[in-house]
């Protein structure tokens, strides 16, 4: 019989070092996972990815906890939908560390994500996915997401971007 774990989700405090060092932490390990590039934040990012994050207004940070140890995050921008005139909530990094994978904390997380976008009256919350990556596709298709269209005729929308460093 499995124990019953206690899972907490909480809107990050960057000032408590508890919380920034689990931010830096559990972003490290996503993006040594397959689905975050399998590769290390580089010792820049890791060191200063927290004062950084801490000098933009318009970013949220949440992270889960069970029984204590910190086990996911999730590193939201706000932006603004002109078609909308509304602002909007992109989920930019949404990770669970692997050993506590299977415990419903990427659901919990949305879920709280969700309550963030509703009280600051955004008309969406997006994100983008691997395609590859099937169990997210799962999550965030039971959660509503869909692929973004405007018009059926035109096709979906893709991800696109241009490095500059």
């Amino acid at each position: 019989m499995q124990a019953i774990r206690l899972i907490t989700i909480v809107n990050a405090d960057l000032n408590n070092p508890h919380h920034a060092a689990a931010v830096v932490e559990l972003l490290n390990d996503y993006a040594c996972d397959p689905m975050g590039g399998a590769e290390a934040l580089s010792d820049f990012c890791q060191t200063n990815l927290v004062s950084e994050l801490k000098k933009r207004q318009n970013i949220h940070v949440i992270l889960a906890w069970v029984d204590g140890v910190a086990a996911g995050l999730s590193i939201c921008i706000e932006g603004f939908s002109t078609f909308a005139c509304q602002p909007l909530l992109n989920i930019h990094d949404i990770a669970v560390s692997a050993r506590f994978r299977g415990l419903g904390i990427a659901k919990q997380m949305l879920a709280h994500l969700e309550q963030i976008a509703l009280s600051r009256n955004c008309c969406k919350i997006t994100l983008e996915v691997l395609q590859g990556n099937t169990p997210a596709h799962a999550l965030y298709s039971a959660q509503g997401f869909a692929g973004y269209q405007l018009a059926p005729s035109l096709g979906g929308a893709i991800m696109m971007q241009k490095k500059l460093s």
